[in-house]
């Protein structure tokens, strides 16, 4: 963990007619600074030697250039790692795509969905080309604004758009509806174009320094009063009353509604609480519950329990206050035990690939929610506040382990045992098998024997949990369709080229 975190604040504005039109021509001007400063880069000139010459023809001020390149180039980088992802996911698509003709191909019945998958794989391929073109000539494809919505001029009816005319107004509000106003812990209140102060009644007021080409018809200034923000106002006055100086940063944004204000501030790390050494709290997310483990100095699980958590059909704002005191839990009982949090450092790209051909939905459901990582980033948020260390470790096989280490052993069910292998994991303890029967859980209240197969020392340990995993799901398929077959009426025993009926 780092020693501060950027955080942001938001709040709606209380604005007059005419304090909204102010802002509407900053947010014009702003934009049309943005969008030249783009085609400039694009030609393959650099920001800096634009500034003097765009200080001149839009009338801004050194400070107000600065806001507008550092926001263009935070959109070039994002839209470079997009470039980035978006390789890695094809190529992932493609590589599964291809498994899964391997085995078509053995279908003549199957022509058909074949021919479809061909299809998709020449699609995908085209894709990945034209991507790795850019790529390769440093290429940035940014479009202000959005892509769905430009291209839903082209269908205006189909898309709730009742003319051409109706959609080019939303296009253009939509291009030119916020600006950025940058901050410095060197300028008064973290920021010398929008300085902020505490009125009498403890909200805030704002002075926003406007443009020089709009100086002559608002003036130097706009004043905006009560300004008060639901969350984060002890951080917000720290971030103000800082002797040393803290930078402060402005978003104005227009939505359907109104302005609304992004305050972003960096927020300073508590005290540590949690101490190494003593025992960890082992987390694992799950589609319907959380799994949470204690463990001890040794990596023994001395308190156990399973948090429900059902994100499905829940609102945004529902699913971020359950999210919100669940969080809450976990961190009282980490500050309780003072003893750090461990989580997975997991990357679902790949995973959500292959559930995608495994057609899993509600695997695919969590995976692809908001809700995964609004609880990771409210968990990690929240630990910095309070001094709580959070620690992610390599996923690999934990799942595995844990069902056949832990589970019987302890009595656990499938997920707290892979809650507890995450916390010792972390601890760094030994993930060799505790002997080589096991007599391990199928997840549906009963038991199968299982032989582990023979480790070869040699090799790291995983390798040996790679050939168990093959393994163990061979005999849990077998063991369900043994179950499966004896809950019929007629239960049978298929013996070489024989059949007996079980009576």
């Amino acid at each position: 963990m780092t020693n501060a975190m950027t955080l942001t604040y938001q709040t709606r504005l209380l604005l007059g007619q005419k304090q909204s039109e102010i802002l509407a021509e900053y947010a014009s001007l702003f934009n049309r600074v943005e969008h030249s400063l783009y085609k400039e880069i694009a030609k393959g000139t650099t920001s800096a030697s634009c500034k003097n010459l765009f200080l001149k023809k839009y009338g801004i001020t050194a400070r107000q250039f600065n806001a507008c390149r550092i926001n263009l180039e935070g959109k070039i980088v994002a839209c470079q790692k997009g470039q980035e992802q978006a390789l890695f996911s094809l190529k992932q698509k493609i590589e599964i795509l291809e498994k899964k003709i391997k085995q078509l191909e053995k279908k003549p019945s199957k022509k058909f969905i074949l021919h479809q998958k061909k299809r998709r794989k020449h699609h995908l391929q085209a894709r990945l080309a034209a991507i790795e073109k850019d790529r390769k000539e440093g290429r940035v494809r940014l479009c202000f604004g959005g892509k769905k919505l430009f291209r839903s001029q082209f269908y205006p009816e189909k898309n709730g758009f009742s003319s051409h005319e109706e959609w080019k107004e939303i296009w253009e509000a939509k291009r030119k509806g916020e600006f950025f106003v940058l901050g410095s812990k060197d300028e008064t209140a973290g920021n010398q174009t929008c300085t902020a102060g505490i009125q009498e009644n403890g909200k805030l007021s704002l002075r926003l320094r406007l443009p020089h080409a709009l100086k002559e018809k608002y003036g130097k200034y706009i004043e905006i009063e009560n300004v008060s923000f639901a969350y984060g106002k002890e951080a917000i006055l720290a971030g103000l009353n800082n002797s040393n100086g803290q930078a402060i940063s402005y978003r104005f944004k227009k939505d359907e509604k109104s302005w609304r204000l992004y305050l972003s501030t960096d927020l300073k790390e508590a005290e540590p609480i949690s101490k190494e050494g003593t025992g960890a709290i082992g987390i694992d997310l799950n589609t319907d519950h959380i799994a949470c483990v204690e463990t001890d100095r040794f990596g023994n699980p001395i308190e156990k329990k399973t948090i429900s958590w059902i994100s499905y059909g829940k609102k945004k704002n529902q699913l971020k206050a359950m999210t919100g005191d669940i969080c809450k839990q976990i961190i009282e009982k980490a500050k309780k035990a003072k003893k750090p949090i461990v989580i997975e450092n997991l990357d679902f790209q790949k995973k959500k690939l292959e559930l995608r051909e495994k057609n899993e939905p509600k695997f695919v459901r969590l995976l692809s929610s908001f809700a995964y990582g609004l609880f990771f980033v409210s968990l990690i948020t929240r630990a910095f506040k309070n001094g709580i260390a959070v620690h992610q470790v390599n996923p690999a096989f934990t799942s595995l382990i844990g069902h056949v280490n832990y589970a019987t052993r302890y009595g656990l069910s499938i997920h707290l045992a892979a809650a507890l292998c995450i916390a010792r994991r972390h601890q760094q303890f030994s993930e060799v098998p505790c002997s080589p029967i096991r007599k391990i859980p199928d997840g549906k209240g009963n038991h199968v024997a299982f032989v582990l197969p023979v480790r070869k020392r040699t090799k790291h340990v995983w390798h040996f949990w790679g050939q168990v995993k093959r393994k163990l799901s061979t005999v849990l398929a077998a063991h369900f369709r043994a179950n499966h077959r004896s809950s019929s009426p007629h239960p049978t025993l298929e013996i070489s080229n024989s059949r007996l009926l079980l009576v």
